[in-house]
């Protein structure tokens, strides 16, 4: 287990649900509160005559009124009082609700899970939204010892390298340009702290990453930004991208302002030019075809395993077939609810299928072929949390690709500017120079590390609950979930 350390938010005044409101003009600084709080909200500084003003996203609001430090029944003028923070109100939406935000926020600060229905589940009214899990009633006896219980998952299942990860999940496929290149080494990071693996999306391999090859995945796509045979030859795992969830049918794009001459020397592009890779790719129009790129992989390097990552059409079980034949190792089922805020809502929203349909259709289709022993599903478009990652794997899925939650648990606020101008305003989805340095990466891997942490315990905790000693016995258990109708 990495070292789970305390690393607060980069903002001294984030966005939290509890706003401490202090009445100047019944404050007499006495410092009661500053001496009472035990969560550092209230501050008097030395040398200064005057409380500062409470950081409340450190509150831990009404849980403590019954508290011998409940700071609003102690100040001596009755000069503090809690509401709701007026921020809190104007950020979320039906997938990504303000209390899914916050809670990232929290787990990622602290690496404790949030217990409640309102850090697990979000507003959509569909999706993953709409499944529960069905627990068995009595439950079963829960272990004391987590180290009992196995989240390791296998990613070859065929003849060759054994690869496996500590966590039934890894990071998602950004690229240097869609986010900034410390994103990149943090998430690279953290995934070598947990024995896993992050994706470099399709803008090439940056130097910087080559400390983290062990953990790191190296993706060709349509465009071929960046693809080096020296990179395929050192990594363990190439991932083909033939489509993405959030805008199948489109290939990737990237705007000329977020194309510096780092990006562009990355890409073996022209500064400022907007980058678009085709759909599909245009050398592959079948079986055939496909096992040519997966022959050109595995003659770089024998030892790679191979990722064929596709969206959800309505034939998504043949492709998967396909791929086997033509050696895949991993099928990665990409859903629509997924992608940032570059990611269109004209496609997001009308092409392609639900991943909850996809993973179970592809689940019995490889059974019925008497393959899907051999074959590791991946899925990921969407997955927000530990239960979503666990629902996913109750349908038939190995394991979950993650990557939005990734960038909320570094502060992002789903503000949908991650393609335009200088991108990202907390310095995430962005390569200007000056907005890049606000990520510092030792902050954002123990972030990483510590969402890591509190998914690997939540996981944990549900697999106990089930009396399930491994995350593989969850695989393909529809009968471990429940679907929500509009009365329940």
């Amino acid at each position: 287990m990495p070292t789970i350390k305390n690393v607060p938010s980069r903002f001294p005044n984030e966005i939290c649900e509890i706003e401490v409101q202090r009445d100047i003009s019944k404050c007499i600084s006495c410092g009661t509160c500053a001496k009472l709080c035990p969560f550092g909200v209230h501050e008097r500084k030395t040398g200064y005559n005057r409380v500062s003003k409470p950081l409340s996203y450190r509150c831990i609001g009404t849980s403590c009124e019954d508290k011998s430090f409940y700071c609003v029944n102690h100040c001596p003028r009755g000069a503090l009082s809690l509401g709701v923070s007026s921020e809190y109100r104007t950020i979320g939406d039906y997938r990504w609700t303000r209390d899914l935000i916050i809670g990232t926020w929290e787990q990622a600060e602290t690496g404790i899970p949030l217990k409640g229905q309102r850090y697990e589940i979000g507003n959509s009214g569909g999706g993953f939204d709409r499944i529960s899990f069905n627990f068995p009633s009595p439950l079963s006896a829960l272990s004391s010892d987590d180290t009992d219980i196995s989240t390791e998952i296998d990613l070859n299942k065929r003849e060759g390298k054994k690869i496996s990860i500590k966590v039934p999940f890894y990071g998602g496929g950004m690229s240097f340009g869609s986010i900034s290149l410390s994103v990149m080494l943090a998430k690279a990071k953290a995934a070598r702290a947990w024995g896993t693996f992050t994706c470099t999306g399709e803008g090439g391999y940056p130097e910087a990453l080559k400390e983290y090859d062990d953990n790191v995945i190296t993706q060709v796509a349509t465009g071929l930004f960046g693809v080096m045979e020296d990179t395929i030859q050192r990594v363990k795992i190439v991932e083909f991208k033939y489509a993405q969830g959030a805008k199948p049918g489109l290939g990737g794009h990237l705007l000329g302002d977020k194309v510096t001459v780092e990006v562009a020397r990355m890409r073996e592009a022209v500064e400022g030019s907007s980058l678009f890779s085709p759909f599909p790719f245009h050398s592959v129009y079948s079986v055939e075809d496909h096992k040519k790129h997966l022959d050109w992989i595995k003659e770089l390097n024998p030892d790679a395993i191979v990722s064929v990552k596709v969206s959800t059409p309505t034939d998504v079980d043949m492709v998967a077939v396909g791929s086997y034949y033509a050696g895949a190792n991993i099928i990665h089922l990409d859903g629509s609810y997924g992608g940032t805020g570059a990611a269109p809502d004209i496609a997001k929203k009308n092409i392609a299928m639900p991943i909850e349909y996809a993973i179970p259709k592809v689940h019995e289709f490889l059974k019925r072929e008497g393959i899907r022993d051999t074959m590791t599903i991946i899925a990921s478009g969407g997955i927000r949390t530990a239960h979503d990652a666990l629902k996913a794997i109750a349908l038939g899925a190995d394991g979950v690709v993650i990557g939005t939650v990734e960038l909320v648990a570094l502060g992002c606020v789903r503000c949908g500017n991650c393609e335009s101008g200088r991108g990202c305003p907390r310095g995430i989805a962005s390569t200007d120079p000056e907005l890049s340095k606000a990520i510092d990466l030792e902050w954002g891997a123990q972030r990483l590390i510590n969402l890591y942490a509190a998914w690997r315990s939540e996981i944990v905790d549900v697999l106990k609950r089930f009396g399930m000693k491994s995350i593989k016995e969850l695989v393909g258990r529809y009968d471990c979930l429940c679907y929500l109708d509009d009365g329940a």
